[in-house]
C-alpha cells in the first residue's frame, strides 16, 4: 500500500473567523471550533475510517491544532512536531489582509510578496517537504492536524507543484484532505472536505 496523508485544519478561532493572520499566536479555538473538532472525531471513528488504527499522529504544538487533534479523539496517540507549525508571519501577524495591503500596497498577496520580518514561502515548502518525506517514509498511512497555509503547502509540495501553487486551494477550518496516489504519481484523494459539519 503506498501510503496516504490525511490532512485535518484546526477548529475556528476567533482570529481565522475575522481573517487575521494567525502564525505563531497561541490561541484556543472558539466553541464552533470544539464542535467541529468533535464532529470530525465522530465521523473519522465510522465506516470507511473506523478509527484509522495503525496511523501515526502528528500534531502542530500550538494550542488550536492539538485542541483539535484531543477534541477529535486522537491526542493520545499525537505526537507534537515543530514543522507542522504555521507560517511565521512576522509584522503581519494578526493583521488581516486588508490591513497589510494598506502598508504594503493595493497588490499585495502572501503568496507572491511574502511576509515582513517573518518566515519566507521557500522556508514554510522546506518544513511541508520534511512532512512529505516522513509521510512516504513507511508503508502506513499518517494523520496530521495543523493550520490552513502550512497545509496547502504541504499539498503543493505534495503533488512536487511550487508552493505558490498552495494560493490555488482553499481550505476551510475543521474540514477533512487526504493526499494519496493515482497512477502511481501523487494526487488528491480528498480536498476541504467539511461534510460532517453539515446540518
Amino acid at each position: 500500500m503506498a501510503p496516504r496523508i490525511l490532512l485535518v485544519r484546526h477548529g475556528q478561532t476567533e482570529w481565522s473567523l475575522l481573517g487575521r493572520h494567525t502564525g505563531r499566536t497561541d490561541i484556543p479555538l472558539l466553541e464552533e471550533g470544539r464542535r467541529g473538532a468533535k464532529l470530525l472525531g465522530e465521523r473519522l471513528r465510522r465506516a470507511p475510517w473506523s478509527g484509522l488504527p495503525g496511523l501515526e499522529v502528528r500534531t502542530s504544538p500550538l494550542l488550536r491544532a492539538s485542541e483539535t487533534c484531543e477534541l477529535a479523539g486522537f491526542g493520545d496517540r499525537a505526537e507534537p512536531w515543530d514543522a507542522l507549525m504555521e507560517w511565521d508571519y512576522g509584522a503581519y501577524e494578526g493583521l488581516t489582509p486588508p490591513e497589510i495591503r494598506a502598508e504594503a500596497g493595493p497588490g499585495w498577496v502572501i503568496w507572491r510578496n511574502g511576509v515582513r520580518d517573518g518566515e519566507a514561502l521557500a522556508e514554510v515548502a522546506a518544513r511541508a517537504d520534511e512532512v512529505v518525506e516522513w509521510a512516504r517514509s513507511a508503508d502506513r498511512d499518517v494523520l496530521v492536524f495543523a493550520h490552513g497555509h502550512i497545509l496547502r503547502v504541504l499539498a503543493a509540495r505534495w503533488l512536487s507543484l511550487d508552493p505558490s501553487f498552495a494560493a490555488r486551494l482553499k481550505l476551510d477550518p475543521a474540514s477533512l484532505s487526504v493526499l494519496g496516489w493515482a497512477y502511481g504519481a501523487p494526487a488528491v484523494d480528498h480536498w476541504n472536505d467539511a461534510g460532517h459539519l453539515e446540518g
